[in-house]
């Protein structure tokens, strides 16, 4: 079990596909089967909640709320929703299940993702808490207290994790507004009621981890923005398990990248550096006009194998049977879709940087320097598409 939030977690060595982490057997949906599996499992969690817990959880699926997401730990000052840290064990179990039905099924899709992010999370609260770690202590603000969210922050920065103005309509979430590492300051809200018939958000996420699945009239209309990072990129548990959370996506991105000719490279190499995403929180709509890299037509039919299986981790936090429909609307896709990058390609160095933007995927992964871990690098990526955003609920200009 994690130490803050109660999850079960994944072993990293668990080979079947058909069962979750916990071991237990769950069924494939379909469409509005699946919607309407989701749904139950909502209203289970809301069941056991109290009048004010829910107030908490059911929110206005507003744009405010719908684009309160973060990769900062600033805790209910940038999310709103209900904080894990605040649910009993019950509690914790129905919320669990909300995402194993909505975040697909078997090794490396969605839910397994999550639970090793909250691990991940409960690692860095380790590292930063006990002082005879051999992490280095993280810079912190002096106001808040709150790591620094720049990796290149020394001890005398004065940058801060908690962001300025006023907090998302429908409330700041449960807990307090502080932030902080550790599996129990995530939150979960649900924008909007409930319901295979309606429009709402299912909207998880913390630090390193923004989860915002939109459902209309009984079925996705978008699994995105999806953000998601590590630190540490890997580590053994006590009892020898060793998890590597992105180990997936950056390996996908390795091996389309290591397939390039030095043509090919050359034609895909950006010329400006990135020190993050491009399109993190707060930059919603502000897809670049132009698009930058080697267009995918140029590329042999295994090479465009291999673009496919690099975007694939990233849509595989969502349903088995969404993610199949997006998939054939990428590969559908495929010729108009550039592959580029910037620094190396060996997705090991800060600036490292990987995209993928086609006409509707658009994929980031960079390499920052460690923040607790700072003789190593962590990761920051992001998944977006540029028509089904937020279910294209709202329009960004």
């Amino acid at each position: 079990m994690l130490v803050g939030g109660g999850f079960a977690v994944a072993n990293a060595s668990t080979d079947s596909a058909q069962k979750t982490a916990v071991g237990v057997q769950r069924p494939v949906h379909k469409d509005a089967k699946g919607v309407a599996a989701v749904v139950s499992a909502a209203n289970a969690f809301l069941n056991t909640l109290t009048s004010d817990q829910q107030t908490e959880t059911l929110l206005d699926f507003s744009q405010a709320n719908a684009t309160a997401w973060s990769n900062l730990p600033c805790g209910s000052s940038c999310r709103p929703g209900i904080q894990t840290g605040s649910l009993s064990d019950d509690q914790l179990a129905a919320l669990e299940n909300v995402l194993k039905v909505a975040l697909g099924t078997g090794k490396d899709t969605g839910y397994e993702h999550v639970l090793q992010t909250l691990k991940a999370d409960d690692v860095l609260a380790s590292a930063q808490g006990t002082s005879s770690s051999s992490a280095s202590a993280a810079p912190t603000d002096s106001a808040t207290d709150a790591p620094s969210a720049d990796p290149s922050a020394t001890a005398s920065s004065t940058a801060t994790d908690v962001p300025t103005g006023a907090p998302p309509s429908g409330g700041t979430g449960g807990g307090p507004a502080g932030g902080g590492y550790g599996s129990g300051v995530y939150f979960l809200a649900f924008l909007g009621t409930p319901s295979a018939t309606g429009t709402w958000q299912l909207h998880f996420g913390g630090h390193h981890l923004a989860v915002d699945i939109t459902y209309k009239d009984g079925k996705v209309a978008g699994a995105s923005p999806y953000f998601t990072g590590v630190e540490p990129t890997t580590w053994t548990d006590d009892d020898g398990t060793t998890y590597s959370p992105l180990a997936k996506f950056r390996d996908g991105l390795l091996k389309l990248t290591g397939s390039l000719s030095t043509e090919q490279l050359a034609k895909a190499k950006l010329s400006e550096s990135f020190s993050d995403v491009l399109l993190g929180p707060g930059k919603d709509g502000e897809f670049p006009e132009t698009k930058e890299g080697i267009k995918v037509s140029e590329l042999s039919p295994k090479q465009k194998k291999l673009v496919l299986a690099a975007i694939h981790p990233w849509v595989a936090n969502v349903d088995d049977a969404t993610a199949e429909k997006l998939m054939k609307t990428y590969a559908h896709e495929l010729d108009q879709t550039y592959v580029s990058y910037s620094g190396g390609t060996g997705l090991d160095t800060q600036g490292d940087y990987v995209r993928i933007d086609g006409p509707s995927v658009w994929i980031e992964f960079v390499c920052q320097n460690g923040v607790v871990y700072r003789d190593q690098v962590h990761y920051h990526t992001v998944y977006r598409d540029h028509t089904r955003d937020y279910g294209n609920e709202f329009s960004f200009s």
